[in-house]
C-alpha cells in the first residue's frame, strides 16, 4: 500500500473533493481539525509518510492488500464482500427499550459484548444541535443514546483516535463502509510501525448508499423548519423515497429528489454499500419495518450473534432468498457505477507514476465488475 504524506493528501483528498469528513485523519496529528461538518488542516505539515494518509478511505485504497489482511483471501469484487450468513434481526425479549431507528441490532449486539467483557467502549456516533457527532460510549445507557440513523457525513473516527491517545483497547467501532474501509487500511499498518498494537476488538458496519453534507442539509433545512424541533430524521425502505422529518407534534416529509443534489460527489465513488471489511454488517430490512438485515461476516461476529440470542438481547431468522436477491442486485449496481466513476477519473489503478489512485483493484477483478 503506498504511503505519502499530509501535503498529499490535502492536495489529493481535501482539494480535490474526495474527502467525506469520516474523521479518520483527526486527532492521528493535532494539525487535522473537524469544524462544522468539515475536516481542515490548521498548520501544514513536511512529514514525507503520514498516519493521516495512511488511513484515508478516499486515497490509495488497494482493495486486494485489504483482503488479504482482513479475510485472508484475493479481493474477489463481490457485490457484498465475503459473509457467512444472512440473517433477518432485531432486539430481543430482554433488550432495554430504546429509540431505535430500525430493528435495534446494532444497539444489542453492543450490549452483549459489553456486558461480556468483549469490549471496554464502543466508537459510535451521537447527536448534538450542530449534527452528528463522535462518541465513545461505555456504558448500555451511553449506547442507547445513539441508536437513531444518521444521514449526513460525521467524523466518527474521530473518537477512536481520541480512544487510543488515551491509551484505550478493546474497542468496538460502530460506522459506515468508507469507515470500515479506513479502520482495514488502518489495522493493516502499512508503515510498519513496530509499537503498532490493535486496539479494535470488534467491528459493525453499517449499510450505506450515500450521506449528505451536513452543512448543506442544515441550510436547506433552515429555509423550511424551526431546526431546534427536530426530533428526528428517517429514511424509509422502497418505495416510501422521502426524508421524514419528526417535529414532535408534526411530521414533515421532504422528496428525496429535492435532497439529492446535498450528496457529495465522493459518495458515489465509493464502491460498497454493506460494509465489507466489518465482522458484522447491519442495514434495515425491506419491506419489514422493525427488522434489520444482519450480515456474519468473521468467527468474531458468528459468536457475538450466537451469544446475544442466547441472552434474549437478539433474535434472528434467516433471511428470505428474495430480500437477499434484491440486497445483491443494489449493492452489485452500486459497486459498478462506482467503478465506472473512479475509471472516468482516472483514479483507478493509474498507471502514471505521479497520479495517486482512489482504488488499486486486480485488473481482472475490475474487468469482471465493469462487464455490462
Amino acid at each position: 500500500m503506498q504511503v505519502f504524506g499530509p501535503t498529499e493528501l490535502v492536495e489529493v483528498v481535501q482539494k480535490g473533493g474526495l474527502c467525506i469528513g469520516c474523521g479518520a485523519c483527526v486527532g492521528l496529528c493535532p494539525y487535522f481539525l473537524n469544524h462544522r461538518g468539515k475536516t481542515v488542516q490548521i498548520f501544514p505539515c513536511s512529514l514525507a509518510q503520514g498516519r493521516c494518509f495512511a488511513a484515508c478511505p478516499k486515497v490509495e485504497v488497494d482493495l486486494d492488500e485489504i483482503s488479504r489482511y482482513h479475510s485472508q483471501v484475493p479481493y474477489e469484487g463481490t457485490p457484498m464482500g465475503r459473509y457467512g450468513e444472512a440473517l433477518a434481526a432485531k432486539a430481543g425479549t430482554k433488550m432495554t427499550a430504546g429509540a431505535f431507528q430500525g430493528g435495534g441490532t446494532v444497539s444489542a449486539l453492543l450490549i452483549h459484548a459489553l456486558e461480556q467483557g468483549l469490549i471496554d467502549a464502543a466508537v459510535l456516533t451521537g447527536q448534538d444541535e450542530k449534527g452528528p457527532t463522535p462518541r465513545i460510549a461505555s456504558t448500555p445507557g451511553e449506547i442507547l443514546d445513539c441508536a437513531t440513523s444518521k444521514f449526513t457525513a460525521a467524523p466518527t473516527l474521530a473518537a477512536l483516535n481520541q480512544a487510543v491517545a488515551e491509551k484505550r483497547d478493546r474497542l468496538a467501532v460502530v460506522g459506515t463502509p468508507c469507515q470500515m474501509t479506513a479502520v482495514a487500511k488502518w489495522r493493516t499498518n502499512p508503515l510498519a510501525r513496530e509499537d503498532f498494537a490493535d486496539p479494535v476488538s470488534l467491528t459493525i458496519g453499517l449499510f450505506c448508499n450515500w450521506g449528505l453534507d451536513q452543512r448543506a442539509l442544515n441550510a436547506f433545512l433552515d429555509e423550511r423548519l424551526d431546526m431546534s424541533l427536530i426530533k428526528r430524521m428517517d429514511i424509509p425502505p422502497p418505495p416510501a423515497n422521502v426524508l421524514v422529518v419528526d417535529l414532535g407534534d408534526e411530521t414533515l416529509e421532504i422528496p428525496l429528489d429535492e435532497i439529492r443534489p446535498l450528496i457529495p460527489e465522493t459518495c458515489g465513488l465509493c464502491p460498497d454499500m454493506t460494509s465489507e471489511w466489518a465482522d458484522l454488517s447491519v442495514g434495515m430490512f425491506e419491506g419489514r419495518p422493525g427488522w434489520n438485515t444482519l450480515l456474519v461476516r468473521s468467527q468474531k461476529g458468528r459468536d457475538l450473534v450466537a451469544g446475544a440470542v442466547s441472552a434474549g438481547l437478539l433474535t434472528t431468522e434467516p433471511m428470505p432468498e428474495t430480500n437477499l436477491g434484491h440486497l445483491k442486485d443494489a449493492a452489485r449496481n452500486k459497486k459498478r457505477r462506482a467503478f465506472l466513476k473512479v475509471n472516468e477519473k482516472g483514479l483507478l489503478n493509474p498507471s502514471d507514476d505521479n497520479v495517486r489512485a482512489l482504488l488499486r483493484v486486480p485488473q481482472n477483478v475490475v474487468n469482471a465488475i465493469l462487464e455490462p
